[in-house]
């Protein structure tokens, strides 16, 4: 059976019941298409950096608003991202555990994450990777997920996509508000903040802190007979401020920070032994204490009448983890080493220019200087710089045909210039408004600062090329019943190349240029809006992710994932929400040991509810994994089981007028 025929089947199946909906509601569109369109027009950013309606871009992205965290009471940004199409979110067992991002079977590392233009992501990580496992939602506005290359416009890491996060900002009179939730695992969720507008003023300060005794996260088969299983204790707080100030008609000044500081306990390697010679759960716990500051300063002036718009921005990133493992070893001593460090730091400086002088065409056009440095309690100050500069054109032709394309080039101090480049047409078919759309583009990712320079374990090498990827995809969308019901598939297909991995035997292990990878498959979806009260939605990926050298297949990519979500208002005050998420098996490496496995795959339910007491004030209930599924993703660390949480949300009225 060929792979779109294997796939095809594999829809069918899955999505008949929810087949058999879309029939019955196009059937009965004659009603409904004398109602407005009840999907709401959204804006996205992150395809373009210039706000456009979602309908107008060809590329594959899911957009997660304010309200849909709030809906669906998802606490941590890893919770929010589960549905999502095309992503494998893995997360070491509970909240704080470290977590990586599949995005259409690329590696982890090739997801760039941006918070408020801010690159989220670890300069002293050995690979490279965004950890999103310490970022609450509380402050957050919306979450854009890109999917596909996106280097010609946000140059390394963004082979697999983008995920750009926005916070929320302040406007109107001012208002406090408050959040208090209790549950399982020992959780504590508490959050407070202010925030409105006043004249040129606009403000939002947030303060959040999550608090778990530690859900079991080591499997007990695991576990030498007789050893005590530890929990995995959690604790976050942070702090996030947004302001604005017009200073003037054409110059406003803008602020963002955020501040976290967490404590993670966790259960790591044991002592080596002969009968273990790939480790055993320690019998002593670790922890990690991590402190994460992102900061961007921003200047916006506007001439011609609003037609040019430039930013000047300053970025400041530094995150610090302190860790304590009872069983540590200096690698190159071979002594006890139960404290190690890692510091990473980065600084950025952009500009980017805004010109809408002509009738449907944008040109944004950018430069940046970005520099990252990191250390360790094994590694003095290594650094490495990058300059890159950008131009894009947005088009809209007689409202019917959409292009943006752009190219950019980058100059890295440790490998020097490289070029990428992405052009993403979509069509809208007049009479039956059918969406066509496509993408194609290239991407790359940077050796990190561990592979070029970090001695400790003497596998640098600071002769790295980047990693480089070309990919594309194809789609459609269909909208049925005055857009009531909306259905559409995307084929993407990504060619990744010159791989960084180890080679050799040790100790004379290096990292090289050596593998290459193929990712393709298909994102199928149906949306339908019953009536003002009811709607559902269907996701399903098919991803094919394969060493091209081997033709493994590669570990941590299920071939097949479902979502189903479903939304319920059946009195005003009273919001009802229903989410199931289902994987297939997958390979993976297990935690202890050596070769791979097959992990078995998993259905998690998710349920929530919200109503509203009185004016401002909403009680809130949810349960996560209501069938209590005991399942492990990465192989060796489970996760959360059945869980109860409840709480309140208080709103006030205006404080100040």
């Amino acid at each position: 059976m060929t792979f779109v025929s294997k796939y095809l089947s594999t829809t069918a199946r899955l999505a008949l019941p929810l087949a058999a909906c879309v029939a019955g509601a196009a059937a009965s569109s004659s009603a409904l298409a004398q109602e407005a369109n009840a999907l709401p027009t959204v804006e996205v950013t992150s395809p373009t950096r210039v706000p456009t309606p979602i309908g107008q871009i060809a590329s594959s992205v899911t957009v997660i608003t304010a309200a849909d965290i709030e809906r669906d009471q998802r606490r941590t940004v890893v919770d929010a991202l589960q549905a999502v199409p095309g992503l494998n979110v893995v997360q070491n067992g509970g909240p704080g555990g470290v977590t990586a991002i599949f995005i259409r079977g690329t590696n982890s590392n090739h997801t760039k994450v941006l918070l408020d233009g801010i690159d989220v992501s670890d300069p002293s990580s050995p690979n490279g990777a965004a950890d999103l496992g310490n970022m609450l939602t509380g402050d957050i506005e919306q979450i854009e997920v890109l999917r596909g290359p996106q280097s010609g416009l946000y140059g390394s890491d963004a082979i697999g996509g983008v995920i750009s996060i926005t916070t929320k900002a302040g406007k109107g009179p001012a208002t406090v508000r408050a959040r208090v939730e209790g549950g399982s695992f020992g959780t504590i969720n508490s959050s407070g903040g202010v925030s409105g507008s006043q004249g040129p003023v606009s403000y939002n300060f947030n303060v959040e802190q999550l608090h778990t005794s530690g859900a079991q996260v080591t499997p007990l088969e695991l576990l030498p007979p007789g050893q005590q299983r530890f929990p995995n204790p959690y604790d976050n707080k942070t702090f996030s401020t947004k302001v604005g100030v017009d200073v003037s008609e054409n110059l406003a000044l803008n602020f963002t920070g955020r501040y976290t500081e967490a404590l993670l306990g966790f259960t790591g390697f044991g002592p080596f032994m002969p009968a273990f010679p790939f480790g055993e759960p320690a019998d002593k716990q670790s922890t990690t204490a991590s402190t994460q500051l992102f900061t961007r300063s921003e200047a916006v002036v506007t001439g011609f009448d609003g037609r040019l718009k430039n930013y000047f921005g300053a970025n400041f990133t530094e995150l610090r983890r302190n860790n304590f493992d009872p069983y540590g070893q200096d690698f190159t001593t071979f002594l006890p080493a139960p404290f190690s460090t890692n510091n990473g730091e980065r600084n950025k400086y952009d500009w980017r220019s805004v010109a809408t002088f002509l009738p449907g065409q944008t040109l944004v056009t950018g430069a940046d200087y970005e520099i990252e440095r990191f250390n360790s309690n094994t590694v003095q100050t290594k650094e490495n710089g990058n300059r890159g500069a950008y131009v894009e054109l947005q088009s809209q032709f007689a409202d019917r045909f959409f292009v943006v394309s752009n190219i950019r080039v980058d100059d890295n101090d440790a490998f020097g210039d490289h070029t990428t480049y992405r052009i993403a047409p979509a069509f809208i078919v007049p009479g039956t408004e059918t969406k066509l759309k496509a993408t194609y583009g290239t991407g790359f990712k940077a050796p990190t600062l561990s592979q070029l320079y970090d001695t400790s374990f003497g596998l640098d090498n600071p002769n790295l090329k980047p990693e480089e990827s070309r990919g594309y995809d194809v789609g459609f969308e269909q909208p049925i019943a005055n857009d009531r019901v909306r259905f559409g598939t995307t084929y993407f297909n990504n060619d990744i190349t010159n791989l960084i991995n180890t080679a050799g035997t040790f100790p004379a292990q290096k990292y090289f240029n050596v593998q290459a990878a193929k990712t393709s498959g298909f994102e199928t979806f149906a949306a339908i809006t019953f009536n003002e009260r009811f709607k559902i939605r269907f996701d399903h990926t098919y991803t094919d992710a394969v060493d091209t050298q081997t033709g493994l297949e590669l570990t941590r990519r299920p071939r097949n994932k479902m979502s189903y979500t479903a939304i319920w208002t059946p009195i005003d005050d009273l919001t009802l929400s229903a989410t199931a998420i289902s994987f297939s098996s997958f390979l993976d490496v297990p935690r202890f040991g050596a070769v791979n496995v097959v992990t078995p795959g998993y259905t998690i339910v998710n349920l929530a509810a919200n109503y509203k007491v009185a004016e401002g004030v909403t009680a809130f209930a949810r349960i996560d994994n209501l069938l209590n599924e005991q399942y492990v993703n990465p192989d060796g660390f489970l996760r959360p089981g059945f869980g109860v949480f409840g709480g309140v949300r208080f709103a006030s009225a205006p404080v100040f007028h």
